[in-house]
């Protein structure tokens, strides 16, 4: 009994990431938020200079709301980033415990997936831009995609599917799988509506085979 209670305790639920990720939705919604208030100083951004060429504070934005809206988005970016860890750690062991759901159901030996086999990738991120929602995913320049929401290597057959998944889920949290340095990584990417093109963010790319 206390073994059962303890294998419980250890498991993660779909209700679990579901937390993570609206606690991450509701981050990227405050870092959103801080992001319009430098867009609305003259679109001084992150970098841009608060003094003039003389060395005085800028007459033409709100130094002080800019610094503040600044420190706030590298402190939410900072949180962000240790909630996507979760995010992804809490997806790896779902798919871990689907997997070993499988394996107990299906007793013949082949049916286990080799240790060394990975999946073929279909696709490969070639850009990311900073603050986009893919960006705020931790996806990385390089990654190659084995899986996009409900596409894969084996259904996809051309840049349409995954323009049609992004599109049905805007503002829904999607899971994405992909290889990072020959080890398969889980993340979760939600596409919406941002200061820059598109509900990514990022440019992907086929893989030539």
């Amino acid at each position: 009994m206390t073994e059962e209670k303890n294998n419980k305790n250890l498991g993660i639920t779909v209700e679990d990431v579901q937390n993570l990720i609206k606690k991450k939705d509701e981050i990227e919604e405050q870092i959103k938020a801080y992001y319009d208030v430098l867009e609305d100083q003259k679109g001084v951004g992150m970098e841009g200079p608060l003094v003039d060429e003389e060395g005085y504070p800028r007459a033409d934005v709100d130094v002080y709301q800019v610094r503040t809206a600044r420190h706030n988005i590298s402190c939410l970016q900072n949180d962000h980033k240790v909630l996507m860890l979760q995010i992804e750690e809490a997806l790896h062991q779902l798919h871990e415990q689907e997997r070993a759901k499988r394996d107990k159901a299906e007793v013949r030996p082949e049916a286990r997936e080799p240790e060394n086999s990975l999946p073929q990738p279909f696709a490969r991120v070639d850009t990311v831009t900073p603050g986009s929602p893919a960006s705020m995913a931790g996806i990385h320049v390089g990654d190659e995609i084995i899986e996009f929401g409900t596409v894969n290597s084996v259904n996809f057959q051309n840049f349409q599917n995954i323009a049609t998944v992004v599109q049905h889920s805007e503002g829904k949290p999607l899971s994405i799988t992909v290889l990072r340095n020959g080890q398969k990584v889980h993340l979760g990417l939600t596409p919406q509506r941002w200061s820059g093109r598109g509900l990514l963010g990022c440019n992907i790319l086929p893989v030539r085979r």
